[in-house]
């Protein structure tokens, strides 16, 4: 059976999670919820396997509800996608229907995705399953459908690149060859995003590998203001957040986290860097930061950093035991909150991002890395333990790392053939 072979695949969140499909499976739940809202600015990764990849999608719905005991599945989606929903409502399966959701920041969060399909709210630090509900991503899906080791990963290349687009790539690809095959960067100088722009990170150099998580390759050039803000050190944004902060509430009042109800309020964790130590319960909410970056790069008006600010007080906050004493009862929606939605369109401007192509069509076109590195460690849980050594032959699809008996983990799999010419530095190094 599919389902037991998920774990043996080496399946993840696809989405940037990376958490264990397999063990996320485990549970029960009445309502799978297809997390196809991919709401980062420019990319285009779910929207295109919802329409290109139908097939291996639905039947990765129908293992998952099968193994979930899920009695309705629904595919969220934003409703600007006319075509693509057209083309899938008529092969959905009995008892699996199309949500449409709004073309807004953040759609995607498990969360606010949740409420909009079920009208229900997962409590604060808390989990969907907490309300008999899971949520996957559509590449999730796919790969569990496709029934076959996890080797490659579809993703967005966008920004100041000739050609936006959506590609396969084998897992372990350099940066720089899937730039090279969106027709390369379109500025001298430039830098990379990994992930997206809003919750990305800064690529350390283009020789960087593609992971099971990567879902976007955005390039900009290397004066963006994004660049800037992605790369800001710790100790220089609590300086300027210390100084400057004038607790306008903007951060607080477009959070949507606290729109929801959570106990979560920004401008209370700004005011904390100048009034109080870390952790007190002041900012104790900021454990339940989803950490969009919503508040640092869209409603603060004097570019200051909520979002650090909140991020570096968990880990106090979970020292101290400072989590919410509510009831579930306690939670409720802003009345405002369907108001405050941000448009994506909006959004994009905001961030100087409307100059470049908002397109990324999938390509059919195959990358043949000559050379591959495999992380070990691009799940959630511990790193894997390689399988193999320097000099031996694999091929695509062989099994090269595996998770400690019992350890949270992922396999990992050859993603081309060729030789290992190395297990160092926590990757396993194939080359054609």
């Amino acid at each position: 059976m599919i389902a037991d072979r998920i774990e043996e695949n080496g399946v993840v969140g696809a989405g940037g999670g990376g958490f264990p499909t397999a063990v996320k499976l485990q549970a029960r739940a009445g309502t799978l919820i297809v997390n196809a809202a991919e709401c980062e600015p420019l990319l285009h990764k779910d929207k295109e396997l919802v329409a290109h990849q139908a097939g291996p999608l639905l039947e990765g719905v129908r293992v998952a509800m099968e193994r979930l005991g899920a009695r309705a599945g629904v595919v969220g989606i934003k409703d600007k996608y006319t075509d693509v929903i057209a083309a899938l409502e008529p092969r959905l399966p009995q008892g699996v229907r199309v949500h449409p959701l709004p073309d807004s920041y953040p759609a995607s969060d498990e969360f606010l995705l949740v409420h909009s399909v079920t009208g229900q709210v997962i409590p604060p630090g808390g989990l969907p399953r907490d309300v008999g509900v899971t949520v996957l991503n559509v590449e999730t899906l796919v790969n569990v459908g496709l029934d076959r080791p996890v080797t490659h990963k579809y993703l967005t290349v966008a920004g100041a690149v000739a050609d936006p687009v959506t590609l396969r790539v084998p897992i372990g690809t350099p940066v720089r060859e899937v730039i090279e095959a969106a027709g390369g960067a379109s500025v001298p100088e430039f830098a990379v995003l990994l992930g997206g722009v809003m919750m990305a990170r800064l690529a350390g150099d283009l020789e960087e590998p593609v992971t099971k998580t990567t879902g976007g390759v955005v390039v900009l050039p290397s004066g963006h203001p994004l660049l800037r803000r992605h790369g800001a050190t710790w100790p220089a944004v609590a300086r300027v957040g210390r100084s400057a902060c004038d607790q306008c509430r903007f951060c607080t009042e477009l959070c949507p986290r606290y729109l929801l109800g959570h106990p979560i309020e920004p401008h209370r964790a700004m005011q904390s860097l100048g009034f109080t130590r870390p952790g007190d319960p002041l900012v104790a909410g900021t454990l339940y930061c989803c950490e969009c970056n919503l508040c640092s790069l869209y409603a603060c008006p004097e570019d200051l950093d909520p979002k650090r600010v909140c991020v570096e007080a968990k880990a106090a906050a979970r020292e101290r035991g400072l989590v919410f004493a509510g009831s579930a009862q306690d939670v409720r929606p802003h009345p405002l909150a369907s108001a405050r939605r941000v448009p994506m369109r909006r959004l994009i401007a905001r961030l100087g991002l409307d100059v470049y192509r908002n397109v990324g069509p999938l390509s059919k076109r195959a990358l043949t890395p000559r050379r591959v590195s495999l992380p070990l460690k691009q799940h959630a849980g511990a790193p894997a333990l390689a399988a193999v050594k320097a000099g031996e032959r694999v091929r695509a699809g062989d099994l090269v790392a595996a998770p400690v008996r019992g350890a949270l983990g992922a396999r990992i799999h050859a993603s081309i053939d060729g030789v290992v010419r190395e297990v160092a530095d926590g990757r396993v190094w194939i080359e054609a």
